[in-house]
């Protein structure tokens, strides 16, 4: 151990020093890489690419070309392709069908409705489309509800084979017709010598029951390790959630993926039809929309601002479904993965963006295998600042400890307000990419990488690379001998 730290303090010094360091390390800022080998970080693992908007070539560059895992970050490359082929003022539409007549009130016949894959439709949005439908007329359904998912060709997904952790919301699948981002919110809340568990919507035909046992703590821990969901379905579907439950909690929030996004859509779309006194006699059937124009269509918020969610929130579901849309839009429906993945690809291409290292799996980050570049992502980054929609790519990404994932991230630093960047986070990923305003009114393109065991250690080095470009660093050469 002590020989260990001796040649540790060594290695540091040539660090701070500049002497005797690999060519690659020399070209980066010594706090930096000083940060990397504190976490363990070998430089290998690490990719950066910093660059003025203004400039031909790079400030930084180290690894630039390695094809790493984003994480996250590769939320950027589906943002950036939406925008240009669809549009800031892109929207999708719900359409519905009145499948028989009106009168009085009730609808005698079957309420159709078809999705296109809107990932905005929340449930303020979802009270929204239903007052559409009650202002046409209809308060009481005598029939069936009919969902048309056929716009979406999707294989059978498993939403915990990422991870293992399928009530996560973040493992959520895509889906033609979503609602809040196929989120079920649970209320626990210490009842006597139980733990009562309601939904905030009502689950028609679901029998929602609390195994939880109460435990006298005063300190809180819900986990999934101590809480745990789980459905069971039949002839009425059973949710049961089990596991302990401190009494120092109090009331808790829970909010899952318990179901595929149709079972979901059918939930809250009938229990919000029940709260405004609605009636739906029928049973919820899947098939196909009539061939007749709908009774109305409900069109999303634009485009920019789903983006906007999608970014600062770092949101998979809506990413998912928005590299679908991609596919559909330019290839024809029935949406599939590889028509996305091929439209996002071609927009890259028509915007000079190399595609020679890019692996696509969904868009949105969540994967083992989606591959890219520092140097891609900086040819995205500067394509996005020449485009006349500049503005709306970077205002959709979140502001370092402003807003978003990077609310609580480098609080009080000099960096605070002067950055948008989208970040990345994975088991053994972690990327920051994207502006950086320098003191001296430059903007500056920044992209780092870090593929490694110890990649979640690497914040420190993320914070002294970005106040470094910050505060107006020195190119490489400047820096190294100074």
């Amino acid at each position: 151990m002590h020989s260990f730290r001796i040649a540790f303090l060594l290695l540091a010094g040539l660090l701070l020093s500049g002497l005797a360091v690999p060519a690659c390390a020399a070209e980066l800022p010594a706090a930096f890489t000083l940060a990397l080998l504190q976490a363990g970080i070998p430089l290998d693992h690490v990719a950066v690419r910093v660059q003025s908007l203004d400039a031909a070539e790079p400030m930084l560059s180290h690894n630039a070309e390695a094809a790493l895992n984003p994480a996250s970050v590769m939320k950027l490359v589906t943002s950036f392709a939406a925008l240009n082929q669809l549009g800031p003022g892109y929207a999708w539409t719900t359409d519905v069908w009145a499948d028989g007549t009106i009168k009085e009130g009730v609808l005698n016949g079957d309420l159709v409705i078809k999705g296109y894959g809107d990932p905005t439709l929340t449930l303020e949005r979802m009270w929204l489309l239903q007052r559409e439908l009650r202002a046409r007329g209809v308060q009481h359904i005598r029939g069936n509800l009919v969902l048309d998912t056929s716009h979406f060709d999707l294989p059978k997904l498993d939403s915990g084979a990422f991870d293992d952790e399928p009530l996560a919301l973040y493992n959520a699948t895509p889906g033609a017709l979503v609602t809040n981002f196929n989120s079920i919110t649970l209320r626990l809340k210490p009842e006597g010598e139980q733990v009562r568990v309601t939904a905030d919507i009502a689950l028609n035909g679901v029998t929602l029951t609390s195994q939880l046992v109460l435990e006298e703590k005063t300190e809180c821990n819900v986990s999934k390790d101590a809480i745990k969901p789980m459905v069971f379905a039949g002839e009425r579907r059973v949710l049961a959630i089990s596991g302990r439950y401190a009494r120092g909690c109090g009331e808790q929030i829970l909010s899952l993926n318990l179901f595929d996004s149709a079972t979901t859509f059918d939930l809250i779309f009938r229990g919000l039809w029940g709260e405004s006194g609605g009636t739906l006699s029928g049973t919820t059937e899947s098939g196909r929309a009539p061939a007749s124009d709908p009774l109305f269509k409900f069109a999303s918020t634009p485009l920019t601002d789903a983006l906007t969610k999608l970014n600062k929130y770092s949101n998979n579901l809506m990413t998912r479904n928005l590299l679908l849309t991609l596919g559909a839009e330019k290839f024809g429906a029935p949406a599939t993965l590889e028509k996305g993945i091929d439209a996002v690809t071609d927009a890259l291409k028509q915007r000079e963006v190399s595609t020679r290292k890019l692996v696509l799996e969904n868009g949105a980050g969540l994967s083992r295998i989606e591959r890219i570049s520092a140097a891609a992502l900086t040819q995205l980054l500067h394509a996005a600042y020449r485009s006349p929609l500049f503005s709306e790519f970077e205002s959709a990404l979140p502001i370092v400890a402003i807003d978003g994932t990077l609310k609580k991230r480098f609080n009080g630093s000099a960096l605070a307000g002067n950055a948008h960047l989208k970040t990345g986070s994975l088991r053994d990923v972690s990327a920051l990419a994207g502006y950086v305003y320098t003191v001296d009114g430059q903007r500056v393109s920044f992209v780092m990488l870090v593929n490694h065991a110890n990649a979640r250690r690497s914040d420190a080095a993320q914070r002294a690379l970005l106040e470094w470009v910050q505060t107006g660093g020195m190119p490489a050469q400047e820096n190294v001998a100074k």
